[in-house]
């Protein structure tokens, strides 16, 4: 239960005064229980609805102790449990509705749905079945295995023999060493075929991996310091924090690409 590690959470919360706290204070109180939490971090969470904090009238940021609560119970419930922040806002949305829901038992990390399924139309939403906790809707349109096959990889994205190949030799997607093809491979493979639609072919994508790869590159340089912690915690919350950077980094990429075709003449 989630109570079995809640110890640290209430020292921090006890120890917070009742005045509103600024990120730095919250940042601190937390570090206790969660050493691998950042500012960023904390931001993010906001982002996604996890926590509203008061802001001054310049913008600060200002968290009660019960924010600081919230923030411990949310980080609690991704180290112990391995659950994805739609689920967990689900769990929280339900306990201030005053209702009682149970979580399930801590998951393997293998468990955790892909961070762009957290979202309505996120491009593995319809790769991926749904996390089914607190009675989440699943997918009923694409695959419902962990890996498919190239027959079944071929009709999710409804395309020919001839397009895979050609995607597979520019290395915009490949089997695994099984020769099936993972949930991933799935969302590529229907965005590729999309975006052949509109007259782009995989020779024109070479760009986009270019950049993905990179931006992979940078994410694991942040996270690299916590898979090679001694604490196995802190190890299995290198996941997680990956996860997230890449949601964070998929929508600065769409967020500039908007502001880029914005700024060109018309």
């Amino acid at each position: 239960m989630l109570q079995s590690r809640s110890g640290g959470a209430r020292r921090g919360t006890a120890a917070a005064k009742s005045a509103p706290m600024s990120i730095g204070a919250v940042l601190n109180l937390l570090r206790d229980e969660f050493p691998e939490v950042t500012i960023s971090k904390i931001r993010f969470l906001e982002s996604e609805g996890l926590v509203e904090p008061q802001r001054t009238p310049s913008g600060y940021r200002k968290f009660t102790a019960a924010d600081v609560e919230r923030l411990s119970r949310v980080l609690r419930m991704q180290r112990d449990h391995y659950l994805p922040l739609r689920v967990i806002k689900e769990y929280l949305d339900a306990l201030d509705r005053g209702e009682e829901v149970a979580l399930p038992g801590p998951a393997r990390p293998s468990d955790v749905i892909d961070p762009f399924d957290s979202r309505e139309g996120g491009p593995a939403s319809a790769a991926a079945p749904r996390d089914r906790t607190l009675g989440g809707p699943a997918d009923t349109d694409g695959p419902r295995t962990a890996r498919v096959g190239r027959a079944e990889l071929l009709a999710a994205a409804e395309a020919e023999e001839e397009q895979l190949a050609e995607w597979e030799s520019y290395g915009l997607i490949g089997p695994g060493g099984d020769g099936g093809y993972d949930a991933e491979a799935v969302a590529i493979a229907r965005i590729v075929a999309d975006l052949g639609r509109y007259g782009l072919e995989p020779r024109h994508l070479r760009v986009v991996k270019a950049s993905a790869e990179r931006e992979a590159g940078l994410v694991e340089q942040v996270v690299a310091p916590l898979r090679r912690h001694r604490n196995p915690q802190t190890r299995a919350h290198a996941e997680t924090t990956a996860r997230e950077l890449a949601t964070l980094a998929v929508r600065l990429h769409a967020a500039l690409v908007q502001s880029a075709l914005k700024a060109r003449p018309r």
